[in-house]
């Protein structure tokens, strides 16, 4: 028996120690296959000897018995909320406050995380009790809840640790586990989240603990709250009580740095601003606090936050507004998406009046009508959606939306393909809307890149039945464009030789061009590397297509479709009779490339040589061109106005090199 404790000891502290290693540490040294197995191993003889199961034991993680209600914890110390600063002007006004009671102040700041603030005990070293913020002197008993949060340790790391040790931080819901909850939650019928705070709050206050485990919520500690005992940690300043929670076990943002005066300040927050959206988890500000204990203990309290602390709001990217009604507006591909009209509202730095409703599944799924009062969220750069609607707003008058028979710009039929939740216009390049969309992808930077043929002069050429299709394009002179507004016989010239120079190109360029349904710059690239030729790609099979990277079964079916229509090998043949050309693919060892298994980040204006040139120019040496800077990064080229990408690479010790050095390295 003594044999079988001492195994079942070894596990839970083996497991424990994987568990930190992998959300503390962010160093895992085990594959999940291994670690499944040994909880697994320890479940199965808890089950057998369930005298020797420890208070520690991660087996806890998977949640007990479903609680009648939530008691009630009076809090040792009053958890305070934060008061707010939303302009510059804010924070520069709190710092005079501060400033003007202390001395040599720097200030800590870290990302505000949207969230759930909760007090999780530890009595020596384990998890004792674990409660909501409530009104910030009570809150709900959540324990058995926040066992199953596997970031959160059972036991703390090490030794030396006082006798009761309370810690603060967030609860809260990572993006990609709020997307996978929502696509369970409709898979099920049921109504999804509108949020990943709505969620994290909804899967800690369940009384089933078990449905708490399966929603993968995460913790980062922000606070040490009380202590007791003869072994207190180091307090001397807010920055060093979280990295001694870290070395203790308990998960602290790797975003927290100390800034040492305003402009270091307004730095982070600028660059957590940029950054937001890659970040893995939501935020809706900073908080900054001033590190020194001794000075927030000076500074003291108002009523309900402390003087010394202040959340420093990003614009806000939820607001409610009228939807006043709905239009269809018909894309290239001939896809009619409903559009949400807007009482104009400022969200997300922005006056949106407008937002996509993207199909009728998603207005069911809502259960919108014209009239209703919505939430409008727009996060950074992505475009305006509605998320929610406030039912309890609708006015007797609300209509539902309905959705036309009839294309909105040729009339011609509308149908809507098995599997697809989209409605199509049938008209292809009948449709006036679709040609125009099709040539203006056609002529666009990252397709044919015709320089001086914007959407505009696409839009007057067409109006005028100058182009039909893109091949016409090259039956062009500069006589006929005189025709167009604005344009006179020296910039039409100049138009008939950029249109003429976009002959040459490559055949992923070309691939692009073409408009096929999915089939975006990189897959489009995937293509040509694969196939080599436009007539072999034209032959393939459904089967050959798939065997390329990036293609899965829906996108090699749009890709045969095309190839299959007459119209469309018209427009292609039209467009090769007309001198449309690139060179010949050679088959190329990936491994002897010089950039081979690199990773280089674009960042700031190039003058002499575009982003999309250099980065087909790389990818062609082998290189992978990724989008954000880490310590895996092997080259960063920052051009003009570099910003937070190259200060991230000169923190991190990455290689940057300028326009004129990364043209050097490339002429070599």
């Amino acid at each position: 028996m003594q044999d079988i404790k001492s195994v079942m000891l070894e596990l839970t502290n083996n497991i424990n120690q994987h568990n930190i290693r992998y959300y503390v540490d962010d160093a895992p040294s085990i594959p999940d296959v291994e670690y499944d197995r040994l909880m697994k191993q320890l479940i199965a003889l808890e089950l057998q000897h369930p005298q020797f199961k420890t208070p520690d034991s991660p087996s806890q993680r998977v949640g007990g018995m479903a609680l009648a209600k939530f008691d009630q914890i009076t809090h040792l110390k009053p958890m305070l909320s934060l008061d707010n600063a939303f302009e510059q002007t804010d924070f520069e006004a709190f710092n005079k406050r501060i400033t003007d009671k202390v001395s040599d102040v720097e200030y800590v700041c870290e990302p505000k995380l949207d969230g759930l603030a909760v007090s999780i005990t530890y009595r020596h070293g384990l998890l004792e009790r674990a409660a909501t913020r409530g009104d910030g002197s009570v809150g709900e008993d959540i324990t058995e809840n926040v066992r199953t949060i596997k970031s959160i340790p059972l036991k703390l790391r090490g030794e030396g640790y006082p006798e009761l040790v309370e810690v603060r931080g967030e609860v809260f819901m990572p993006k990609s586990a709020f997307d996978a909850l929502n696509q369970r939650q409709l898979a099920k019928n049921d109504k999804a989240f509108v949020n990943p705070r709505n969620a994290a709050a909804g899967s800690l206050r369940q009384l089933d603990s078990k449905i708490t485990a399966e929603r993968a919520l995460d913790f980062y500690a922000y606070a040490l709250g009380v202590v007791e005992g003869d072994s207190e940690p180091m307090n001397g300043e807010h920055f060093g009580q979280l990295m001694q929670l870290k070395q203790w076990g308990m998960p602290v943002s790797a975003e927290v740095k100390v800034c040492q005066n305003l402009a270091q300040v307004f730095d982070y927050y600028s660059d957590i601003l940029t950054r937001r959206s890659e970040l893995e988890y939501e935020i809706d500000g900073v908080v900054i606090k001033v590190n020194g204990i001794a000075q927030q203990t000076a500074l003291g309290f108002v009523a309900k936050a402390p003087r010394w602390a202040i959340a420093y709001k990003f614009p806000a990217q939820e607001e409610m507004t009228l939807l006043e009604s709905v239009d269809f507006q018909v894309g290239r591909t001939g896809a009619i998406t409903p559009v949400a009209r807007l009482k104009p509202v400022f969200v997300g730095g922005v006056t949106v009046s407008n937002a996509t409703l993207h199909n009728a599944d998603e207005i069911a799924r809502l259960g919108i009508m014209v009239g209703d009062t919505v939430i409008i969220r727009r996060a950074g750069d992505v475009i305006p959606q509605i998320v929610a609607v406030v039912e309890q707003k609708r006015p007797a008058a609300a209509t539902n939306v309905t959705f036309p028979n009839q294309c909105p710009v040729c009339q011609s039929e509308v149908e809507r393909i098995e599997g697809e939740a989209t409605l199509r216009c049938t008209g292809g390049l009948f449709c006036e809307a679709q040609r125009k969309e099709a040539i203006k992808h056609f002529a666009s930077r990252k397709a044919l890149n015709v320089d001086g043929l914007g959407d505009k002069v696409v839009e007057q050429m067409i109006d005028k039945e100058l182009v039909k299709s893109p091949a016409d394009l090259f039956k062009l002179t500069a006589s006929m464009l005189t025709m167009l507004e604005r344009m006179g016989m020296k910039s039409a010239s100049k138009l008939i030789a950029a249109i003429d120079n976009a002959k040459q190109t490559t055949l992923a360029r070309f691939l692009y061009s073409l408009g096929i349904r999915e089939v975006g710059e990189a897959t489009a690239a995937n293509l040509a590397a694969h196939f080599k030729t436009i007539d072999a790609l034209r032959q393939a099979t459904l089967d050959q297509l798939i065997e390329v990277d990036d293609v899965g079964t829906i996108v090699a079916k749009h890709i045969h479709h095309f190839f299959k229509q007459a119209h469309n090998i018209d427009v292609v043949e039209a467009l090769i009779n007309m001198g449309v050309t690139w060179p010949d693919i050679e088959d190329v060892d990936e491994d002897s490339l010089p950039l081979t298994g690199q990773t280089w980040v674009l960042t700031g204006t190039l003058v002499e040589l575009n982003r999309n040139d250099a980065k087909a120019r790389l990818q062609a040496l082998g290189a992978k061109v990724a989008g954000s800077v880490s310590k895996n990064t092997d080259c960063v080229v920052a051009g003009a106005s570099a910003g937070s990408k190259l200060t991230k690479a000169q923190d991190l010790g990455v290689k940057v090199m300028d326009e004129q050095a990364l043209l050097q390295f490339l002429n070599g």
